[in-house]
């Protein structure tokens, strides 16, 4: 099964952002994370809709923070994402008159719903500022990434 990587993958684009004082473009973040650059201008479109990032076309043009990351929560990014399916376990409608099935269904959506929940309020009380915290010694060079 696939998983959706773009939450973690974005984090990091941000981190980066934040690191720099010029814009970065497309193509350098598509490097960075094995992606293609078109697909790197979609989904950050919809960071820029939420008023999270902002682009300037032309030379030395690129992606730049409009927030502070302390101002961003990792709830904020993962609206902007479209809010990616949490988890592939779903309910069955095989036999949906079966009370036994709809049981069990009752029980897997609880239980999803509980996880969710536990899930965005994490997300919710997280900041991106929060990761910058503890996430690299000060002599530690290993952050550095492609690209």
């Amino acid at each position: 099964m696939r998983t959706d990587t773009r939450l973690p993958r974005i984090l990091h684009v941000l981190l980066h952002l934040h690191e720099t004082d010029v814009p970065i473009t497309s193509e350098r973040i598509g490097r960075m994370l094995g992606m293609n650059p078109s697909l790197v201008r979609r989904t950050m479109g919809g960071l820029r809709e939420a008023g999270i990032v902002g682009s300037t076309k032309g030379h030395g043009g690129g992606w730049y923070l409009e927030k502070r990351l302390a101002d961003i929560t990792l709830s904020d990014v993962y609206d902007a994402l479209g809010e990616p399916c949490l988890f592939a376990v779903g309910t069955s409608d095989d036999t949906p008159t079966c009370l036994l099935e709809q049981a069990a269904n009752t029980a897997t959506e609880s239980a999803l719903e509980i996880a969710r929940a536990s899930f965005l309020g994490a997300l919710d009380e997280t900041t991106v500022a929060d990761l910058v915290e503890g996430s690299r010694k000060p002599t530690d060079e290993s952050h550095r990434c492609k690209g």
